[in-house]
């Protein structure tokens, strides 16, 4: 390559981007924002339906009779999806940094539709003895590893995508779309619920909704390849310093630090989500004695009150700095976990449940609505992903993938309640980390966000670029 070639020089300008009008960039940030949703949204929804329907399918994939075992056999699978998670994240948010958030984000649903469909045609133990269980054993990790990337792609990509003193609500937007994910495929299984019989749900009706997750990915895929790059990334990628020097662990490792505060305010709410989202249904079947559909239901409304009061909790966060809402949720979760969980556990019907579920979720929001800003403004532009990926995934697979696993386990051994202690403690670990961070509320992501949208940074404040 030429020396003219590799540096830019006067006689070669390079092509700048045109001015756009305020409503040029409003409808651009939209487009980002409504196209980088619902790609998470369907990515989710084949994460989670996994569990929603694990109830109905473990019994065609493990022989015996102790239905608990079963469970504990499918929340393990469900849990070994999780060891993809760092693999994902180090592949992903390495692809991210170096060739674009957009691309990452193609190829990471592309992953998860091949792999919702090698579950809804899995064998049963039936057909082929261990086989179908090992067909779900790749499926997960084949989900694992794309939800590794998806969450980092997208957490960094919403971030970047929003303006400057706006990004707690457009961040709080990745956890809308997750929960609407859930809600999907929770909604999923009431109307089969309603539509088919129980034999019927238990033999094939299953697999519906995994069929149905690969359907969605290819409108997915069609609408992602057509999303805009976001500046910030198109300013990095313009400088000087070549793409293999982006995304790399050698880059991460100077920023080890954050790496590792990533964990830290990542472990207890992780643990606390999906104690609440995907083990709650099993939890009202299974310690309260109630009805699967009622269960189900009681799950719907909650995850949806929930999925409304995140843009709130984002922009409160704007205004007011992220660390307030980290040290409420952390605060709640230590002191509130163990009479939530135990009133829920004998909750008597729908509207008791309902109100403790919709409790411990608002408390759960203080984590939610902003964690996905929180992580990405802790990073330069060039390890952003994989900043936000590696060690957020780390933090998933030894504590949120085996949330579900551990609370069945201490159930199993006739001491449920030790799981809700187990909660309490992850949540006071991170509250340590919560009291100790710096707020992240001012930090300027990329040389293209325009100074005047940048609320004035506190004085020592560290630009992140």
């Amino acid at each position: 390559m030429s020396p003219s070639a590799a540096v830019p020089s006067e006689s070669q300008p390079q092509p700048q981007p045109q001015p756009q009008s305020p409503g040029e960039e409003r409808a651009r940030r939209r487009l980002a924002l409504v196209g980088g949703s619902l790609g998470n949204l369907v990515e989710w929804y084949d994460w989670f339906v996994y569990a929603s329907f694990a109830v109905y399918f473990a019994d065609d994939f493990f022989p015996g009779s102790d239905s608990t075992a079963k469970l504990m056999n499918t929340a393990g699978i469900f849990a070994v999806g999780f060891l993809m998670r760092p693999v994902g994240g180090w592949l992903l948010g390495r692809a991210a940094d170096r060739h674009g958030r957009k691309s990452a984000l193609t190829l990471t649903v592309t992953i998860m539709s091949a792999a919702a469909v090698l579950i809804a045609i899995a064998p049963t133990y039936g057909q082929s003895g261990y086989l179908g269980a090992a067909v779900l054993l790749l499926a997960r990790l084949l989900q694992g590893m794309s939800i590794g990337g998806e969450y980092a792609a997208s957490a960094t990509y919403l971030t970047e995508a929003s303006a400057p003193n706006r990004r707690g609500l457009g961040s709080s937007f990745q956890y809308v779309s997750m929960t609407c994910g859930q809600l999907l495929g929770l909604g999923i299984l009431i109307v089969l619920q309603h539509t088919l019989s129980n034999a019927q749900l238990h033999s094939w009706g299953w697999r519906v909704p995994f069929l149905l997750g690969a359907v969605f990915a290819v409108v997915v895929l069609w609408l992602r390849r057509r999303l805009p790059e976001t500046e910030a990334f198109t300013a990095e990628s313009g400088g000087r310093e070549p793409a293999d020097a982006r995304g790399t662990l050698r880059a991460l490792w100077e920023h080890r630090r954050q790496a590792v505060l990533v964990m830290a305010l990542t472990l207890g709410g992780t643990v606390a989500y999906y104690t609440y989202t995907t083990y709650l249904t099993k939890y009202l079947i299974g310690s309260a004695g109630l009805a699967k559909n009622t269960a189900t239901l009681v799950s719907f409304t909650a995850l949806a009150v929930f999925a409304a009061i995140q843009p709130l909790a984002g922009l409160l966060s704007d205004r007011i700095g992220r660390r307030p809402l980290l040290i409420t949720f952390a605060l709640g979760c230590t002191v509130g976990t163990y009479p939530l969980m135990t009133a829920l556990g004998s909750a008597g019907g729908y509207w008791s449940a309902l109100g403790l579920s919709l409790t411990a979720l608002v408390i759960v929001t203080g984590y939610t609505s902003i964690n996905a800003a929180v992580k990405a403004e802790l990073f330069p532009t060039r390890i952003r992903a994989l900043g936000v990926a590696l060690p957020y995934a780390l933090a998933n697979a030894l504590f949120g993938g085996t949330a579900e696993y551990i609370a069945l386990w201490f159930k199993n051994g006739g001491h449920e309640s030790g799981f809700f202690w187990y909660v309490s403690g992850c949540a006071l670990v991170s509250l340590v980390a919560y009291v100790l961070m710096p707020d992240t509320r001012h930090a300027v992501l990329s040389p293209a966000e325009v100074p005047a949208e940048v609320p004035a940074a506190p004085a020592g404040a560290k630009t992140v670029r």
